[in-house]
């Protein structure tokens, strides 16, 4: 055995001495340049009744390859949850409360201390842009947005007489101007992009990037549709059950497939439809295979239309995903994609009419998604938009930030919801919320920063998650969800989510004490809620389709 050689004690001493010095001198510039280093841009990109397993990577076999990109280099989060609705989506996504705490309702006005995200980073430094929707009370630009392309028009894709830049109304769109909404939101945010580079390079910046794809009336581009065209014809059975095992395989969800409810009836469904929309319409989701022909051809028609309005919201990331590169600002900007609500079942015709002789899909036509196809958005869960059962407030949730999430690729089980996004914006901003605005207190922010699953798939503290909206309710503690529909009378169903997050086995009259303590827990925030907006509280409130 060779011999080993004995260094001197103060030799050895002077090395770990020396180490000691490296390391601390090492901390102390990563400390340096964690104080330089820039907050990050910030970009919330928001599809309005897109369903959970609609694009690529949830299940979708619609084409979104931008999107799928930043899944694959980001997070995807499972169990993220929306409000079931889109004005109140809105209302969380810009103050970080619930809806209920700010008084959003369709004619309800925010409290003064509800202020507005870009108006907390204001004073960090950020410039705030908006294009697409608003749906919130009061201008953009008084909400602390530098500029903004503000579009009202929900019946027409091709001509809006409704839209508005930096809160001035723009003339109304002519046919055959080549305007299409979808592609009309992506231009502005590139150009009020490249605007600030121009402007304020260095400087970070907030867009709020707010789509109507692909809310009814399904409107799309020729050429889109085309791609789809027949891909929809071998049934909604057949496509809801691909989808459900690529989640599977995915492992995106570990469930069941909820059975297909041919009973359910859409909201606002009146006795006109089809009259109006012709024979082949269809009021329910029945089996594809009790169709006739003309049912089965509009039917697919429908849906490829849907998928064409996804695959053009996918291009149009892209295009905003390339501006951001050009202007040297990708791996320092976290972008954040979901859906406002779940897929909608709505069937009706509205704004400018139906026209029979027209292109399915054209300016002329007004078609709505309908409950069967809704039912293969929503897959694996059950309902639609406006309910809050899993259907109506679970949505794909992609993280995407280079320098601040190097875990590509990876899943996040823990349950969050979107009243999380601002006190994550905030704590990235190096913003505390503050505890009063204009001399009014302000409540606590309900929702907790999702910046923990940044690196590991950590649990996101919540003491439980809330919903309410037009008589449906509900309450998650842990893996319990309390949930009831105003349809059904409100009679509360208990359910396990983790065993059963398609709510298919309602235990509610097994386990009455634990019926008893979340209902009197939703009872009590539903009047402190009401009592923080200014409201009597209400299980009921109605409102017109938006």
């Amino acid at each position: 055995m060779a011999s080993r050689t004995l260094l001197p004690g103060w030799y050895v001493y002077a090395v770990i001495a020396a180490m000691a010095m490296l390391l601390a001198s090492e901390a102390s510039v990563l400390e340096a340049a964690a104080e330089r280093a820039p907050r990050p841009n910030m970009v919330l990109i928001l599809a309005d009744d897109m369903g959970f397993s609609d694009i690529g990577c949830y299940g979708g076999e619609i084409t979104t390859p931008n999107l799928d990109r930043l899944a694959q280099g980001g997070l995807r989060l499972t169990q993220l949850y929306s409000t079931g609705r889109c004005w109140p989506t809105r209302a969380c996504l810009m103050t970080g409360y619930y809806a209920q705490q700010v008084n959003r309702d369709p004619a309800g006005q925010r409290p003064g201390w509800a202020v507005l995200l870009p108006q907390l980073l204001k004073p960090a430094g950020y410039r705030s842009y908006h294009s697409g929707k608003w749906h919130l009370d009061g201008k953009v630009l008084d909400g602390g947005f530098d500029r903004s392309y503000h579009f009202e028009d929900w019946n027409r894709y091709f001509t809006p007489t409704a839209h508005f830049l930096d809160d001035q109304q723009a003339p109304p769109v002519k046919p055959g101007d080549g305007y299409y909404a979808t592609t009309a939101f992506a231009q502005r945010a590139v150009e009020f992009l490249s605007e600030h580079d121009a402007k304020h390079h260095g400087e970070p910046f907030f867009l709020y990037l707010a789509f109507i794809a692909p809310h009814f009336p399904l409107h799309a581009l020729p050429e889109d549709i085309a791609r789809y065209r027949d891909r929809y014809l071998e049934g909604w059975e057949a496509i809801r059950r691909a989808r459900w095992q690529k989640l599977c395989a995915a492992g995106i969800v570990d469930c069941a497939l909820s059975a297909r409810d041919p009973a359910f009836t859409p909201r606002y469904l009146k006795p006109t439809l089809l009259k109006q929309i012709g024979p082949g319409e269809v009021e329910r989701a029945v089996a594809w295979d009790s169709l006739t022909p003309n049912q089965r051809r509009l039917q697919a028609t429908k849906m490829a239309i849907h998928a064409a309005m996804v695959d053009r919201l996918d291009q149009e990331v892209g295009r905003v995903l390339g501006q951001i590169r050009k202007m040297g600002a990708w791996d320092n900007t976290l972008i954040v994609f979901l859906s406002d609500n779940g897929a909608d079942a709505t069937l009706m015709v509205r704004g400018d009419g139906h026209d029979r002789a027209a292109n399915p899909g054209s300016a002329a036509s007004f078609l709505c998604l309908g409950p069967g196809w809704a039912t293969v958005s929503n897959a694996p869960f059950r309902r639609h938009k406006i309910w809050v059962h899993e259907g109506g407030i679970s949505t794909p949730g992609i993280l995407h930030w280079p320098a601040g999430i190097r875990a590509g690729g990876q899943l996040r089980h823990s349950p969050v919801h979107i009243i999380d996004l601002v006190p994550t914006f905030l704590e990235l901003a190096g913003v505390t919320p503050p505890k009063e605005w204009s001399g009014q207190a302000r409540p606590p922010l309900p929702g907790r920063s999702l910046t923990p699953l940044f690196a590991q798939d950590a649990a996101i503290p919540h003491e439980c998650l809330f919903w309410s909206h037009e008589g449906n309710r509900a309450l998650r503690v842990g893996d319990w969800k309390l949930v009831s529909e105003s349809d059904g009378g409100g009679v509360w169903e208990l359910y396990d989510l983790k065993t059963d997050r398609i709510e298919s086995h309602d235990l509610a009259a097994v386990e009455p004490e634990r019926v008893r303590e979340m209902s009197a827990l939703w009872e009590r925030l539903n009047r402190e809620y009401a009592q923080q907006a200014g409201n009597s509280p209400s299980r009921s409130a109605q409102s017109q389709p938006r």
